[in-house]
């Protein structure tokens, strides 16, 4: 294989890499807990954007539940997230474990 060729396609590789990478820093995704009591929104980064909390669920007598169903939330939004860009750069590499990606 010639190596000019083979060092263009990783140069393009590396392009669309970039290009994802700040798609996916912008996508959001949004996740409900609690029967939808709980709403996090993050982005693909794990930047958590914003949080809802249903009126209901707040009981002064009661903050460890409230507590427990923002943590939950949190860590789902921010799995999910990561579970899309993982996804979205698998497709882009083809599989292939690229250091930092």
């Amino acid at each position: 294989m010639n190596i000019q060729k083979l060092m263009k396609q990783a140069q393009q590789m590396q392009a669309g890499l970039a290009a994802k990478q700040e798609e996916l820093s912008a996508r959001e995704v949004e996740v409900s807990v609690g029967g939808g009591k709980v709403s996090v929104k993050a982005t693909c980064a794990g930047d958590v954007l914003e949080i809802k909390i249903d009126p209901s669920v707040v009981d002064s007598s009661d903050v460890e539940f409230l507590e427990g169903l923002v943590l939950k939330g949190v860590q789902e939004a921010i799995t999910t997230g990561k579970e899309q860009a993982a996804a979205e750069m698998k497709k882009l590499t083809g599989g292939m474990r690229i250091p930092g990606m």
